[in-house]
């Protein structure tokens, strides 16, 4: 009953203080103001307008700030329901809309939805800060804290743990001048990446390479080129072909490329698209964000902001990550080393004459040398990973097989884009579970990269059930051509689909807790585990069949391809490896040494010449310039995360292969102990209690990785 009065409060509330807001519309006309009729409160897109945004925005602040003033203005004595349970539900409104408004933001941003995230986004850090500092609000936690701790169990008690440490990390607990100093500095740097949103998808739009003839595009097939050409058409037609940039430092396309000096520009146009070399420059962003980390660091009471930040994680301090990063070096470094003669010497000895190998040569001449050694090539089994077989066949008939979860398409729910499609997800037992939505394709308004997030959350307390998206950067083939994928691009699908999983199958009572809300370095790995369905064997034979035919992948290709997935290892690990560097290394600086925007270039350099890792022939998979994971996408000193997690995923993995990798029994233990409870418990109790493991065994990832 006393959940059932806070909801009421809140739907009361915001009927309330919606004609105070200043809109283009009236509330009985704007869809984000109204319960979405589509199954499961999926947002209703047809509907939904860019200038129903502002108001609804407007709405959901409105209506969380009255809920804050009634719970800091009740005279009762705090008590979980009246204060952290009401805390937990202030902003219903808010949170449904702003989910589905920032899905745009990072997936289509058309003009007028960056200006209306250039009015909402200070607004929102506003309100956050005012909500952060509010000294009676985290007075009523503290005493709940304080009193009433040790009376409640299970995910009441991780809900007020989790609550009263956000506050506390917030700087709840700092006195009144360093509190107002500190809300400075979060609207600054909200200010900042918001910057960084807008600059640095441009720069990479920008960086496009335009191409005069169909000759410099020798040695791509025609059906790459026949993506040139259309990505020029839709770029403008500056040139009858164009290469687009994706977000990594390599380009993939280089690996076919025969024109060196074409190979060349495409790589410079990607590692200087955002360094001062043309008319983007991030690194005055870059600079001013890490002193004022820097700064809150400082202002909380730790050394430097990795400190901070790590506190909060499995790996707990940087030194922690530093000991498991030196060591992954200790035993990369040598075997990278004879990688990388093993291929200057062949490149030497396929073109007499060529002078030092260049970064834009390793991919070209790696390829080359895999096919003359393993007798495979990208283009020989690109016909076989058809975008849709993927999903369908790879990824959703692991899930089933895995987890015993079916995927119906549903085209009567509206999308914000047409390459969007959507799934309702029905559990074994035919109860549906979740809508998941995926968008696939390309476009100039999408940043880049790859992603999962969630138009809602599941949750028992607000009875919603989880819609989720995964969001990637694939080339879509011209009209009435397959579109086709690299095997890195397969994995990538599978990679994001383990985090959608992740939020599928959450059976928590709690938003806060539910899904993907765990630490960075517990995140990466239910979604880097799933990559393991994509070669095992059944899996894989069901979804690589050739686009035209259908027929399956032969066996020969079949094992030389699989055979080819750990060739020359050294250059993916060795440009994770650098890119985790230069994120630790800008977040244990003090202030005083944070260098200068035109210092900054050369500050990557030194970082990466001390921790051994300055190779030009494995350059970082992202550059301080446009590294968007640490600068806007909260893994700031968290990149290491993607290997820490690689060795938990592959620990887990050994125990699906020595269980029954699609036994229906192995992965309900694993949903069971893991995927279904968010961060309702210690993660690392989770980890053991699935794997029999006391601890995660590091030595796992070199060996997957074939090293």
């Amino acid at each position: 009953m006393k959940t059932k009065t806070i909801l009421t409060i809140g739907l009361t509330s915001a009927l309330t203080v919606l004609t105070a807001c200043k809109q283009s519309t009236s509330p009985a006309d704007n869809p984000l103001l109204q319960e979405s009729s589509l199954p499961f409160g999926a947002p209703d897109f047809s509907q939904i307008q860019p200038a129903h945004y502002l108001p609804a925005i407007e709405a959901g602040m409105a209506q969380q700030r009255e809920n804050i003033a009634r719970i800091t203005a009740n005279e009762e004595e705090p008590t979980f329901e009246n204060t952290v349970l009401a805390y937990e539900e202030s902003g219903l409104l808010l949170s449904r809309v702003s989910r589905i408004f920032f899905a745009l933001t990072n997936a289509d941003k058309t003009p007028e939805i960056a200006d209306i995230e250039k009015k909402v986004t200070p607004m929102l850090t506003d309100l956050e800060n005012e909500i952060a500092f509010n000294k009676q609000l985290f007075e009523r936690i503290k005493y709940v804290y304080d009193h009433q701790r040790d009376a409640l169990q299970g995910e009441d008690l991780r809900l007020l743990d989790e609550t009263y440490k956000y506050f506390v990390r917030k700087g709840a607990l700092l006195p009144d001048e360093q509190m107002a100093r500190m809300k400075e500095i979060n609207l600054r740097i909200s200010d900042l990446q918001q910057q960084w949103g807008d600059q640095l998808p441009e720069a990479t739009n920008d960086a496009v390479v335009w191409v005069e003839s169909k000759d410099e595009l020798a040695g791509l097939s025609e059906a790459d080129i026949a993506q040139c050409k259309q990505d020029a058409e839709s770029r403008g037609s500056k040139a009858p072909y164009c290469i687009v940039i994706v977000n990594t430092t390599q380009q993939a396309i280089l690996a076919s490329l025969d024109n060196r000096d074409l190979r060349r520009r495409v790589f410079e146009a990607s590692i200087h698209r955002a360094d001062g070399t043309n008319k983007h420059n991030t690194f005055p962003i870059v600079t001013e964000m890490a002193r004022l980390r820097a700064e809150q660091a400082q202002l909380m009471g730790y050394k430097d902001y990795a400190s901070y930040s790590l506190e909060n994680t499995m790996a707990q301090t940087s030194d922690n990550v530093y000991s498991f990063l030196k060591n992954l070096i200790k035993a990369y470094t040598p075997k990278a080393e004879a990688e990388t003669r093993a291929i200057e010497e062949y490149a030497k000895r396929l073109t007499p004459g060529l002078d030092q190998l260049q970064p834009y040569d390793r991919f070209y001449y790696s390829a080359k040398m895999k096919k003359e050694q393993l007798s495979i090539s990208d283009d020989e089994v690109k016909p076989y990973f058809n975008v849709d077989s993927v999903q369908k066949n790879g990824v959703f008939y692991a899930a089933n097989r895995a987890y015993g979860l079916t995927f119906k398409e549903r085209t009567d729910i509206p999308t914000y884009h047409p390459d969007m499609k959507v799934f309702e997800v029905v559990d074994r037992n035919g109860q549906s579970i979740a809508l998941f939505y995926s968008d696939y394709f390309r476009r100039p308004t999408k940043r880049g990269g790859a992603w999962m997030d969630e138009f809602a959350k599941q949750s028992h307390q607000r009875h919603q059930l989880p819609i989720v998206f995964n969001v990637c950067n694939y080339a879509k083939a011209p009209d009435g051509q397959p579109s086709l994928l690299t095997w890195d691009e397969v994995t990538t699908m599978f990679h994001e689909f383990g985090h959608a999983l992740h939020g599928i199958l959450s059976q928590c009572q709690y938003d806060k807790l539910s899904g993907t809300e765990v630490a960075r370095d517990f995140v990466e790995m239910p979604s880097q585990f799933n990559e393991s369905f994509a070669s095992i064997p059944e899996i894989f034979d069901h979804y690589a069949r050739h686009a035209e035919t259908g027929q399956p992948m032969p066996a020969d290709l079949k094992e030389r391809m699989l055979s080819s997935i750990n060739f020359q290892p050294c250059y993916a690990l060795g440009e994770n490896l650098a890119a985790t560097c230069l994120d630790m290394a800008w977040h244990v600086l003090p202030i005083n040494k944070v260098p200068t925007a035109e210092q900054a270039s050369a500050f990557e350099t030194e970082a990466l010449r001390q921790v051994g890792l300055l190779n030009p022939q494995i350059p970082p998979r992202y550059s301080t310039s446009y590294f968007n994971h640490i600068w806007s996408s909260g893994y700031a000193a968290g990149y290491y995360s993607y290997l820490w997690t690689e060795v938990l995923a592959v620990n887990v993995a050994d125990v699906f292969a020595k269980r029954g990798p699609l036994k229906p029994e192995t992965g309900q233990d694993f949903r069971d102990k893991i995927l279904s409870r968010g961060n309702t418990g210690d993660l690392m109790q989770m980890f053991s209690d699935f794997t029999g493991m006391p601890s995660p065994d590091a030595s796992a990832l070199l060996k997957a990785r074939g090293l």
